[in-house]
């Protein structure tokens, strides 16, 4: 028998492992233009609806108030119906609430559908799963560090579009344009696989398999010999697992971090 873990070591890196960066990577793209667009967007909303400072600093606020509460729900339901589900829910969430951005018709409006893309972006970071099978190829694999690379891309992005699109055809207009990458991501969902290990973890082994071996095929690799073995069943986690003694320490130096 083997592991998840033993397959993918065998299986190596390859064409599937950079097809998988290039898609989950560019996620960072169109978050970074969704979390980056308020930034430039704010002058422009400021003289429309005649905003005070505090209503301005508002729409930020709110934005990442909608990432931090839906990032525990969408937490949550990725570990109960799959990482790939949620993702691609993130992804028509933002794409969905984004474009009505646009349209606002008052900045009540304007602040609430902001915080509901806040909270959808939240949701892109159940892509890390699936980065876990790149990152167990290799440590010392150089697309990990370019990773961050792509969140510096869309940003850079976003700041060039609102330099040529603000002044000319509006902050409406930035919107709608800013919201084309995300829309482009949901149409190659159908090459990321779910995480074998979210699948095995759930005792559905016959789809874990199934992965392993497509990537198998597309690397050209060899699957270990033998069958995969399905894990003890565990306990899975809960959100009061963070704040345990055993776990506190690391909890709150990552909280911290962040």
């Amino acid at each position: 028998t083997f592991t998840v873990e033993e397959a993918v070591e065998t299986i190596g890196f390859g064409r599937f492992h950079i097809m998988l960066f290039l898609i989950i990577g560019s996620t960072g793209v169109a978050e970074a233009m969704e979390t980056m667009l308020i930034a430039v967007v704010s002058p422009m909303i400021r003289c429309e609806w005649q905003l005070q400072d505090w209503q301005v600093a508002l729409v930020t606020t709110m934005v990442f108030f909608g990432y931090m509460v839906f990032s525990i729900v969408l937490g949550l339901l990725a570990d109960k119906y799959g990482r790939w589900k949620i993702l691609l829910l993130s992804f028509l969430w933002a794409a969905y609430f984004s474009l009505l951005t646009s349209f606002a018709p008052s900045y009540i409006w304007f602040v609430f559908l902001r915080t509901m893309v806040g909270g959808s972006i939240s949701g892109h970071a159940q892509g890390e799963a699936n980065k876990q099978i790149i990152a167990l190829c290799s440590c010392s694999n150089p697309f990990l560090s370019l990773g961050k690379v792509f969140w510096l891309a869309g940003s850079l992005l976003i700041i060039g579009l609102a330099s040529v699109v603000d002044p000319t055809i509006g902050w409406r207009w930035l919107i709608r344009i800013a919201s084309i990458p995300g829309i482009l991501l949901i149409l190659v969902f159908k090459f990321i696989p779910e995480s074998a290990w979210y699948n095995v973890s759930t005792g559905n082994t016959g789809a874990a398999l199934a992965t392993l071996q497509g990537i198998a095929r597309m690397n050209g690799a060899a699957m270990p010999e033998g069958h995969l073995r399905e894990p003890a069943k565990e306990r899975r986690g809960r959100f009061k697992d963070l704040i345990h003694p055993k776990y506190l320490r690391t909890t709150l130096q990552m909280w911290i971090i962040w």
